[in-house]
């Protein structure tokens, strides 16, 4: 019996079922359509608003002129004018994902080993290798929405995210894998003074960005952990990269390693909220999950007079999801002071965005890193 989700559909020849492929975890389409270079923008739009899905069998590049038509008409419907910023923040997360889920009624399909075959179809292979592990024999569909996500992040890893902080070095991100295309986080624990370069723990490494930056500046040892098994194996790749693989180790763990550190680092999801796919776990931290738990087990990995640095922006605050207030009763439970704060204002290109429905709230944005100690200690 086959442990993964199958898409069907009639076909000319009979029905036909193959594996669906979804790494938002979006369930298959119950009704599927065959459509071609002769189905319109307008039709398409209108069945995918009533649920059903289009396998497409004409011209790959028709396909996304399709998706780039329907997109424009699902971007012309009228927006309810929200009551608060949290009330635009909910509005805007409901309307992206309606949005997502219509345009990713466009599917397409993939022969065993990977290839498209439609006419003008690039050679996604080596995407769809990186994301979803070597070609089996099993014939699938995906939406083309994710599919241009995919070739997307594939492109990204390929050519790397620049990080001043690391005399301009690459960061190269897995699909998956949170890039650091933000450089406030980065660039806090550049500069701020470190408590000893003895050793460190890197939280929830991502890509392993933190722990280069810590080692570059002269950390002898680092332990990054990670729970996501894309994201271990790019920490690897890009640290022994970059020439510090000896001096970090990187280990699959849920949050801590064993032992003590005179400093430990964690970088958390920054906005409270219930992520609308798997993926959209690095942003969206449900319950500030991620957040209490390294806050309540710091004083229990932290050296005797060691630092627990938390990176944190204040966007939720200002969405009204938690308050400045929530979060300093969180570090005091949790038997910790603050020492210190370094703040660093939004500098990504939507704080500077006014069509951007949460812009007032990106453009008062800070990220701050939060100095933390043992109370007492």
């Amino acid at each position: 019996m086959n442990d993964f989700p199958t898409l069907s559909w009639p076909d000319t020849d009979g029905p036909r079922t193959v594996r669906w492929r979804s790494e938002a975890g979006v369930p298959p389409p119950k009704r599927v359509v065959l459509a071609d270079d002769r189905t319109t923008a307008d039709a398409a739009y209108r069945l995918a608003c009533e649920g059903t899905a289009l396998l497409w069998r004409g011209d790959y590049q028709n396909a996304r002129q399709l998706l780039q038509a329907m997109a424009r008409r699902a971007d012309r419907k009228p927006h309810k004018a929200p009551a608060s910023l949290l009330d635009a923040f909910n509005l805007h997360r409901q309307a992206q994902s309606q949005r997502a889920r219509t345009l990713g009624m466009v599917l397409i399909p993939l022969e065993g080993d990977y290839t498209i075959p439609l006419r003008r179809a690039p050679d996604v292979r080596l995407a769809c290798e990186e994301a979803w592990g070597p070609a089996t024999s099993d014939a699938s569909a995906v939406s083309l929405r994710e599919l241009l996500g995919l070739i997307g992040a594939h492109e990204w890893r390929k050519k790397g995210v620049e990080i001043p902080a690391l005399n301009h070095a690459r960061i190269h991100p897995y699909y998956g894998v949170f890039s650091p295309v933000r450089g406030e986080y980065v660039d806090l624990v550049a500069r701020t003074p470190l408590p000893s370069i003895d050793l460190a723990f890197d939280i929830g490494t991502g890509t392993g960005v933190l722990s280069a930056v810590l080692a570059a500046r002269g950390v002898k040892q680092v332990v990054a952990t990670d729970q996501d098994p894309r994201a271990l194996t790019c920490a690897r790749e890009n640290l022994a990269r970059l020439g510090y693989g000896e001096r970090v180790q990187v280990v699959e763990a849920n949050l801590f390693p064993a032992g003590r550190a005179p400093l430990v680092v964690c970088n958390p999801p920054w906005v409270p909220a219930r992520p609308a796919s798997p993926i959209e776990y690095a942003v969206f931290d449900p319950d500030s999950r991620m957040l209490r738990g390294y806050l309540d087990g710091l004083k229990d990995h932290l050296e005797p007079g060691g630092e627990g640095w938390l990176i944190l922006s204040d966007f939720a605050e200002h969405l009204g999801l938690r308050t400045r207030e929530a979060l300093v009763e969180m570090i005091a439970n949790a038997g910790l002071q603050v020492i210190g704060r370094e703040d660093i204002r939004a500098r990504h290109p939507k704080a500077a965005d006014r069509t951007d429905p949460l812009h007032e709230a990106r453009a008062k944005e800070v990220t701050s890193l939060w100095r933390l100690k043992v109370r007492g200690a």
